[in-house]
């Protein structure tokens, strides 16, 4: 089971240190599984992550764009992989790779439009909507129908609902499943049950210190949004509490490997900024749980290495006992988390943003490339005629990349070091993007 929630940013939870909130289910299940201490969004924002989750690619080898994007039917996708394994596969909520339907223009018809069987990657069960971003007025479709479904009340609720009452009533009891839930909370509009809502606008909440602002009407509005964001990621822990116990009720729990994570965070007025799409941390660290009942022994565990949206497509195949009949760039995480090896062999992972269609947008005249190592973090930024170095920082003394340390003379082999690896995660993933020369190293893709 994949419960899978949108923008919610690994600082969010108590089980990772935030000091305002405490999430108990995120917790309890982390407390009974293993938790990644610094897992990364590889292109943080939506459409990317989805296209990587459900195809094992990176998006910089479709192109993808940041959003707007329909992903293609021809693609191998996570069901495929279980639907020939017998497996029932079962999609809930949140889909976003059939092209926006409109977003842009008008929300409201992009949630009443449903998608296309053919463009439901293959998902035997289906219980899913493109996109709405109005957790209070959601509709879903079920299956080929078009007739839209309205999920009464919160949307979060709702779909946590529609995923026990299908277990319960409408699966298949002779075949494992593959179930996943997708959830807009706690992506903005920061919106959440009234009581708790209120609730939350009424606390005084703790700030980081890489909180800013322009004027004070921007740090009161960053600071709004923050405490209902916090409302919205109460909720989600509550409907995960409601699933523990739910499994557990119906004899499922010893069964079912539960995966907790997101597809990117939130920055919140970290940095001056909100949303996502930057490569500081608020942005791409994610949280990841993976709670397994076959092995107790693991119950506990953090697992210091970075890892990326790559690795889940052939992890999630992995915990099912399964291999990907294709060629993938992720690491099945498997040893891993079962304890079988002590760490990983590679350096750290990539990072990206490689198209913004929007214009007027950020990053759509540039872009970036990152790569980040357990310590550090290196980031390049430029357009089509080569990026050049942008940012550095050192994590385990500066966790909030306040202190750029790029022209740092005491840092000058790790910089060198950091931009070798990426050059070469670029080569060896055939990245399109051009890198100009630096650091010793010659250019990528650059024009001859």
């Amino acid at each position: 089971m994949i419960l899978l929630c949108d923008q919610l940013r690994r600082q969010a939870l108590s089980i990772y240190g935030d000091p305002n909130i405490h999430t108990p289910h995120i917790d309890a299940l982390a407390a009974r599984g293993v938790r990644f201490q610094n897992a990364c969004s590889t292109y943080p924002i939506c459409v990317p992550f989805r296209f990587t989750l459900m195809t094992g690619l990176y998006a910089h080898a479709r192109k993808v764009p940041g959003i707007e994007y329909r992903m293609s039917p021809a693609e191998r996708t996570l069901a495929d992989e279980f639907n020939q394994a017998g497996y029932e596969t079962i999609y809930i909520g949140k889909w976003h790779l059939d092209g926006g339907h409109g977003r842009m223009g008008s929300a409201l018809e992009c949630g009443r439009t449903p998608v296309r069987r053919e463009h439901q990657g293959r998902w035997e069960k289906w219980f899913g909507f493109e996109l709405r971003n109005a957790p209070f007025d959601t509709y879903y479709f079920e299956d080929a129908e078009p007739t839209p479904i309205k999920i009464e009340g919160y949307q979060t609720d709702g779909l946590f609902d529609i995923g026990m009452n299908y277990l319960e009533q409408g699966r298949d009891e002779e075949r494992p499943f593959c179930m996943v839930i997708s959830v807009e909370p706690p992506h903005d509009p920061f919106e959440a049950p009234a009581a708790l809502q209120r609730a939350w606008e009424q606390r005084a909440i703790e700030l980081p210190e890489n909180f800013a602002a322009a004027s004070d009407e921007q740090r009161d509005r960053f600071i709004l949004d923050r405490k209902r964001y916090y409302a919205m990621v109460e909720n989600l822990d509550h409907n995960v509490g409601r699933m523990s116990e739910f499994l557990q009720g119906r004899g499922l729990a010893d069964d079912t490997v539960v995966v907790f994570l997101s597809d990117h965070g939130e920055l919140g007025g970290s940095h001056g900024l909100r949303g996502k799409q930057w490569p500081y941390e608020e942005s791409i660290g994610i949280p990841v749980v993976v709670c397994d009942p076959r092995r107790p022994e693991r119950a506990g565990a953090l697992i210091a290495d970075p890892i990326c949206t790559e690795d889940f497509f052939p992890t999630l195949l992995g915990l099912a006992g399964l291999q990907s009949s294709s060629t993938l760039p992720g690491t099945d995480l498997t040893p891993l988390l079962h304890g079988q090896i002590e760490r990983l062999e590679r350096a750290g992972v990539l990072l990206e943003f490689v198209a913004e269609l929007r214009g007027g947008a950020i990053f759509h005249d540039w872009v970036w490339r990152g790569f980040r190592t357990a310590r550090f973090k290196y980031a390049v930024r430029g357009d089509k005629f080569g990026a050049e170095p942008w940012q550095f920082f050192d994590l385990e003394r500066d966790p909030q990349e306040r202190v750029n340390l790029l022209a740092s003379t005491e840092h000058a082999e790790e910089i060198a070091r950091h931009h070798r690896l990426l050059c070469d995660r670029m080569i060896a993933t055939a990245d399109h993007f051009v890198m100009a020369p630096a650091f010793g190293c010659e250019g990528v893709n650059m024009w001859e």
